[in-house]
């Protein structure tokens, strides 16, 4: 007797299948520990959130009337798939005041936020089978799209024993024939280290010689907590293969606004703009308009940003090493705090859990930021100092639990 099917045999056979690509892509560590530091809220404990890289600021006043003046006057109407010219110009003029980065306006592209900047132009440059360099440990969502475009994702290490600077001799060694773009954030998330100019000049130097595309992420090359930052593009001969994406989320504390840009030569803003026109038309003119007062910083408030990040680094670093089994060089930009626990006896992982679990102090065990993060911890000084304080306290509290596993090896 022939067996007839069953209803979800029908239903398995002809379900149409999600596309291959999205099952290469991966997700950000910080949001599930952010997630399950909002489950333990709701059960009425006290979490200390250092998890996710969201200022506890907000936009200057100035900032916040611009947007309003902007709804008010209508402007919230469909915009040119670049980005408003009075932005664009906003943009050239703001680089080339704060980082010394000559560009043309026409050399801009708004996207509403960095990660859809970074996404269009790595759609614009990155090909099937091609090979992609990348910071380990570094933001995720590097290697993550690399595969979702069908290429490689090859990583160069920045390790503690090098101050976390890259290692160019190692870059050199794993440049191929496939080999089309190196991506670096400067400074980087989550170890906070500024790339020397001589790691610069040398990156240049390689980017020349293999006729490589750069991607610089800069979203955090205002917040340094000393010297002038130097951007690879303005290097001889890089504004014709860098690509700058930046954004007002962490400089200008405008995190939800979802507003960011790309800065390119004119060839790869054309590509980007028509993979703007297929997607999302253009970002919202409100906050377009918001931002140009944002770039004029009326009110210094970047600087003053900057300056508590200062203390916090100060005051949250001290704190971290003297705690047992901690070891944290001071971030010289960004606002994370990136501590080696090896000596606690416990892996990141664990020990991630039981700071949450236990002390209510939310961080993200590094391997979220790839396989060279296995021994550390991302702390965001993104908390009042009065909290940071409370978490080292919190921490040294629980700290009793590795110092005496230790004691018994």
């Amino acid at each position: 007797m022939k067996t007839q099917p069953t209803n979800d045999t029908i239903l398995n056979s002809t379900m149409a299948q999600i596309a291959s690509r999205v099952s290469q892509l991966t997700g950000e560590g910080a949001l599930a520990v952010f997630a399950r530091a909002k489950e333990l809220e709701k059960q009425g404990r006290s979490i200390i959130h250092l998890e996710l890289g969201e200022p506890d600021f907000h936009p200057a006043a100035p900032v916040v009337d611009a947007l309003r003046s902007a709804v008010a006057a209508g402007r919230d109407r469909y915009v040119s798939t670049r980005g408003i010219p009075a932005l664009r110009e906003a943009v050239a003029d703001y680089l080339k005041r704060t980082r010394s980065v000559q560009a043309a306006p026409e050399e801009v592209l708004i996207a509403p936020g960095c990660k859809m900047a970074l996404s269009l132009a790595m759609m614009a440059l990155i090909e099937p089978g091609d090979e992609v360099l990348y910071p380990d440990p570094g933001f995720p969502i590097y290697p993550s799209f690399v595969r979702g475009l069908g290429a490689k994702p090859v990583p160069f290490f920045l390790e503690e024993k090098n101050q976390f600077q890259p290692d160019l001799e190692e870059i050199a060694a794993k440049i191929s024939p496939r080999t089309k773009v190196l991506i670096f954030n400067s400074p980087n998330n989550p170890t906070g280290t500024v790339f020397s100019e001589a790691a610069l000049s040398q990156i240049a130097h390689l980017a020349a010689k293999h006729d490589l595309w750069v991607i610089a992420d800069e979203i955090y090359a205002r917040i340094l907590f000393s010297g002038a930052y130097k951007s690879i593009w303005s290097l001889p001969g890089m504004a014709e293969r860098t690509v700058i994406i930046d954004g007002f989320s962490k400089s200008f504390a405008m995190t939800g606004w979802r507003l960011g840009y790309a800065v390119a030569p004119r060839r790869v803003i054309d590509a980007m703009d028509l993979l703007v026109l297929n997607t999302f038309t253009c970002a919202a003119e409100f906050t377009q308009v918001a931002a140009i007062e944002a770039l004029r910083d009326s009110t210094d408030a970047v600087d003053a940003m900057v300056a508590e990040y200062r203390k916090r680094r100060e005051l949250f670093v001290a704190g971290l090493n003297r705690i047992a089994g901690f070891r944290c060089q001071p971030p010289e930009g960004a606002f994370y705090a990136w501590v080696n626990i090896e000596d606690t006896g416990l892996s990141a992982q664990d020990l991630a859990s039981t700071l949450l679990e236990e002390a209510g102090v939310a961080a993200i065990a590094g391997a979220a930021f790839g396989a060279a993060g296995k021994n550390y911890l991302r702390f965001s000084l993104v908390s009042a100092r009065n909290l940071l304080e409370e978490a080292l306290e919190r921490m040294e509290r629980v700290s009793a639990r590795w110092r005496a596993a230790k004691a018994l090896l």
